[in-house]
């Protein structure tokens, strides 16, 4: 009887050890096969990277030597400093370093609180359970500003000691004060994508809470980013769809950015058919009145994290829609050196128009003084009514320009208040006998140099082709003429 009971006893002891197994099993939820991940972000080829140091050499060059002087004679990042509306979208900084010349391109990501910010990075590159994992949780996690870029270590980087390191695109972040910068974080890891991409985290938006409340201009930070920045991802949650405040201030400081942006509705697993197209029609009704464009940005409908996707949902959609989303942004990546290119020639003609507006209000105002006039009350005149002087018509009948590329005529108002027009040269005057000039230089950029630059790459050729023997890049160029 002993020996039964003794039996019976082991019996159910081996019954219950195999229940709390199989409790644990199912407690541990199964992670998602990364494959598809690896292959369309070609994480797992052994081929090297395309080597364009020859061309971003080549770049720098001509910024340095071509643009940048005319830029800084006629202040021409005050006129953005001062009048965001000049020129919306994408700009360089207010003195453009090589490291924002030669950065990588940036990942952006932007929203409300707890949807999946920090969850959709820690699954792009595999950190999860790692040290190195982004925080996250239901309830506000991510204060500050985390830069995730590529290093020969796992390594964390205080916001004082990126602001102070010139080589990196981030220097220019000091002026937002010491405040910011202890919410500025940096965070090294060596994985393979963060060679050609780097991914920037940003604090949730809190509808409930003024912005103020954080202790630094967030809405200042946010646009410089936002400026830079080559992918924007605004991402939402099915809890999240309210449109506040500051979310609506949030678009008003993506205006002009549309092409970058993509709307992303996050946990899209979590609901049944029918709630997933509800939210999905009540997103789009949330944002229309914020995204006044024809065509609007595309939406990703999916759940990025690195868990199986819920039972009886739409797991082949959602697999899909992820796939896009990696295509979207390893086609970033790909063009990152066209893109790099185009930009610098779009802020060139930026800056030859702010020129040649500035010269033309300067010969206007010497043609309107007089010995007795009163040179404050002349430039009054001119500046409040340029159409009465033919500021604008004048640049567009005489200059290959478009009327399209002309910038905001109020920004020249608060321009010219702090930039005395006496404080400028004319054009004709910005010339010397080594250097040439500071217009056809920099026309000369825009029309053969860096069109040039571009073509060379979007011909197929290798990127280094462009040496300096070729191009005269380096500091000694070659002399072609000297004899072997």
């Amino acid at each position: 009887m002993k020996r039964l009971n003794l039996l019976c006893c082991c019996v159910a002891s081996l019954l219950l050890l195999g229940t709390a197994e199989e409790v644990e099993d199912a407690s541990e939820p199964t992670k998602r096969d990364r494959s598809h991940l690896e292959s369309t972000l070609k994480l797992n080829e052994d081929k090297p990277a395309d080597d364009f140091s020859g061309v971003l050499q080549r770049l720098r060059k001509i910024y340095h030597s071509s643009i940048k002087p005319l830029e800084q004679s006629y202040r021409y990042n005050e006129l953005r400093q001062h009048e965001i509306t000049a020129y919306p979208g994408r700009t360089l900084g207010s003195s453009a370093t090589d490291g924002e010349i030669t950065s990588k391109p940036m990942v952006l990501f932007l929203g409300p609180w707890s949807v999946g910010k920090s969850s959709m990075i820690n699954y792009l590159l595999g950190l999860d359970d790692t040290p190195y994992q982004l925080y996250t949780g239901a309830e506000p996690t991510t204060s500050e500003f985390t830069v995730i870029m590529h290093g020969p270590k796992l390594k964390t980087i205080e916001g004082i000691v990126m602001a102070a390191d010139s080589a990196r695109s981030f220097s220019p972040l000091e002026k937002f004060g010491q405040n910011f910068l202890e919410k500025l974080i940096g965070i090294e890891v060596p994985h393979k994508l963060l060679e050609r991409v780097t991914f920037v985290d940003t604090p949730g938006i809190i509808e409930n809470r003024k912005q103020q409340e954080r202790g630094y201009p967030f809405n200042d930070v946010c646009q410089w980013f936002i400026d830079r920045a080559d992918l924007i991802f605004v991402v939402f949650d099915p809890t999240k769809l309210d449109v506040g405040l500051e979310l609506e201030m949030l678009f008003r400081q993506l205006k002009g950015r549309e092409s970058q942006i993509r709307i992303i509705l996050n946990k899209a697993d979590s609901l049944a058919t029918q709630e997933l197209m509800r939210v999905y029609g009540a997103l789009f009704w949330s944002l229309a009145p914020l995204i006044n464009v024809t065509e609007p940005p595309r939406v990703y409908v999916s759940s990025f994290w690195p868990h199986e996707y819920h039972p009886d949902t739409h797991k082949d959609l959602f697999l899909k829609e992820e796939i896009s989303l990696l295509e979207d942004l390893n086609q970033v990546i790909e063009n990152r050196m066209e893109n790099k290119i185009a930009f610098i020639r779009q802020h060139a003609i930026r800056v030859r128009i702010h020129a040649l507006l500035v010269d033309r209000y300067l010969q206007t105002y010497k043609d309107k003084m007089t010995f007795f006039s009163d040179g404050e009350l002349v430039f009054r005149d001119i500046v409040e009514d340029p159409d009465k002087f033919f500021i604008f018509k004048s640049i567009l009948a005489k200059t290959n320009v478009s009327k399209f590329d002309l910038p905001n005529r109020e920004a020249y108002k608060d321009f010219f208040g702090i930039n005395p027009i006496t404080s400028f040269k004319l054009l004709s005057q910005q010339c010397s006998y080594m250097g040439g000039c500071f217009l056809e230089k920099i026309e000369k950029a825009i029309t053969r140099e860096l069109p040039d630059l571009l073509g060379s790459i979007g011909l197929g050729k290798k990127p280094n082709v462009l040496s300096c023997d070729i191009t005269g890049c380096g500091e000694n160029p070659k002399n072609r003429y000297k004899k072997p």
